[in-house]
């Protein structure tokens, strides 16, 4: 119970502080859940990420869904889901019902504007990490840079984009195993 409990506040705490999204997420994700208690490693903290973005649904809870499964199997996941969404939902509540009152205040607006740009930089941070532990050599850069390009050149879809480069991890890797042979 004491795990489970555990797991609930981890996942309250990162909902309560992550403004902007998922993205915004993955670098306190990274710190809490994989620094801080090990509960997965980078690389299956990147997959489940991935996976979370091409399902459906939101981005931070399906990814803390996967942490909370992991952890503790089904019933984890939804501590870690329920965990992740209860201080939104409070957050919201309480935004919601005054919201109409302040939006309009120069303050509000410009602290508005500060979060945002705080939140690109914690993406960006997030980003590096990830780069560094993904792109580990030249099969994994061809694919960083064919999907960078991909993304910046067309509108498709990120699912499009993460399952041609799954396939293709798949396919380099076979190619080197054979090449290996």
């Amino acid at each position: 119970m004491k795990e489970l409990l555990d797991l609930f506040w981890t996942f309250a705490r990162i909902g309560g502080l992550t403004f902007g999204g998922g993205y915004a997420m993955l670098p306190i994700l990274q710190r809490e859940v994989v620094e801080k208690r090990q509960w997965v490693s980078d690389e299956e903290l990147m997959d489940y990420y991935a996976i979370g973005q091409c399902t459906p649904g939101i981005i931070a809870v399906n990814t803390a869904t996967f942490v909370g499964q992991k952890t503790k199997g089904i019933i984890g996941g939804i501590v870690a889901t329920l965990g992740v969404v209860f201080p939104s939902l409070v957050i919201i509540t309480i935004i919601a019902a005054f919201i109409q009152n302040f939006a309009d205040l120069a303050i509000v607006q410009n602290a508005f504007a500060g979060i945002r740009v705080c939140v690109c930089v914690l993406i960006l941070n997030a980003v590096i990490k990830l780069l560094k532990s993904s792109v580990i050599d030249k099969a994994t850069m061809v694919i960083y840079a064919a999907v960078a390009v991909g993304a910046i050149l067309t509108s498709l879809s990120p699912i499009v984009f993460v399952l041609l480069a799954g396939i293709a991890g798949i396919l380099l890797q076979n190619w080197k195993g054979a090449a290996e042979k």
